[in-house]
């Protein structure tokens, strides 16, 4: 298994890097399946760094903010009009109403909205399988339906949280995985609101108690130092630590 950081920004894309998206890659009876994890504002651009987007396999949603969902309406436009003709169907899965909240983001009507250029699933509470990976959700403490994922291939686990505040939930969802993507999009001393965003010192906290083995600090919003956020983790977590980038890769 591999992921790439697509994008890592947190609440909208950024100077340095576009909105939430992983791109995993593992091989799979003969060939390489490539799955996304978010496909955020200004994501689908920078994915194209790294593969031919029209190469992609499925999405998977963590939830429906913008900056985690939003570049799936230029996934239509490359699947629909691309000179080449129409990409295959691929399946997009995400929270309930994900199919009405894409069309309308385009401004289609349903139906048939993007249906006849994507498979939409919503999570239905049983893992999501597809090629190598087996991806287990997990209800988290955000202000919308909202997911974090557990990635298994052959005994290794990735964990992203998506969007949360703290909760037990993650750190159940966490417990000894190889690598926690964890948000940390507020700092320490302010007034954060409950129930929305971790701070450094909270994703470190999880990942302490989760034990994890590696921990990577991600959607780090443009208005904060993410070297900040990166101390503050380092007062929980004692392990391996860092902050994410875009084009940084992590293989097992």
């Amino acid at each position: 298994m591999r992921v790439t950081v697509v994008g890592c920004s947190g609440s909208f894309a950024g100077p340095e890097s576009a909105a939430s998206c992983y791109l995993l890659e593992g091989d799979h009876e003969g060939r390489t399946w490539r799955v996304l994890l978010d496909l955020g504002s200004g994501a689908l651009g920078s994915l194209a760094r790294f593969v031919d987007p029209s190469r992609v396999d499925a999405v998977l949603v963590s939830h429906l903010h913008p900056d985690h969902y939003f570049d799936i309406s230029g996934l239509y436009v490359l699947w629909k009009y691309h000179p080449d003709g129409p990409r295959g169907r691929i399946p997009i899965w995400g929270p309930r109403g994900i199919a009405d909240q894409c069309a309308r983001a385009y401004g289609l009507q349903r139906p048939p909205g993007m249906s006849v250029e994507f498979d939409f699933h919503e999570y239905d509470g049983q893992p999501v399988r597809l090629g190598p990976f087996t991806v287990r959700l997990a209800r988290m403490a955000h202000p919308v339906r909202a997911f974090g994922m557990r990635v298994e291939v052959e005994g290794r686990v990735l964990v992203y949280s998506g969007d949360t505040g703290p909760c037990q939930a993650l750190v159940d969802l966490a417990r000894g995985a190889d690598l926690l993507l964890a948000e940390s999009a507020f700092v320490e001393g302010g007034a954060n609101p409950v129930d929305l965003h971790l701070t450094g010192k909270q994703a470190g906290a999880a990942a302490a108690e989760a034990g994890v083995k590696r921990l990577v600090l991600t959607h780090v919003p443009p208005w904060h130092d993410p070297q900040v956020c990166l101390a503050e983790a380092r007062e929980a977590f004692a392990g391996p630590l860092e902050l994410a980038r875009t084009g940084a890769t992590y293989a097992w």
